[in-house]
């Protein structure tokens, strides 16, 4: 979704002021690509995901030795569309190697919204989703 300045501002060269990606970006091809062209026709960028780095997830991995099912993440592997499956700290990573500006960051689990601004690792370990907001560096 895209959201616009109102149309008696809009000019030729106007961009959209936010641009939505809400969990498509780890089904996409090419999930550095995209987020060049987000950002390249909006100013900023709201996008969430799933955290494959979730405690739960974790558990799952190591003591079932399998891709995690939980109430978040329904599908087994091969009927999911997620191709490229990532944790909150290699989203972090992509966003810096990408030399974008994190804005916000916060996770999301079943019961709240959490946000541990200065703590990836805790915000990695308890959020069952991630929730970014992304722009380009001044």
């Amino acid at each position: 979704m895209i959201r616009r300045p109102p149309r008696s501002t809009l000019s030729s060269s106007s961009a959209a002021s936010d641009v939505y990606k809400r969990q498509t970006l780890q089904t996409v091809e090419r999930p550095k690509w995209l987020l060049n062209e987000i950002l390249r026709i909006g100013k900023s960028a709201i996008i969430s995901f799933p955290n494959f780095g979730h405690w739960l997830c974790r558990a799952q991995i190591l003591f079932k030795g399998k891709m995690p099912v939980t109430s978040d993440l329904k599908l087994a592997w091969y009927d999911t569309q997620n191709i490229h499956l990532c944790t909150i700290r290699d989203f972090n990573n992509l966003i810096l190697e990408l030399n974008l500006q994190i804005d916000k960051k916060f996770g999301i689990n079943k019961k709240k919204v959490l946000s541990f601004p200065f703590n990836l690792f805790s915000l990695n370990i308890f959020a069952s989703h991630a929730v970014f907001v992304v722009s380009k560096k001044n």
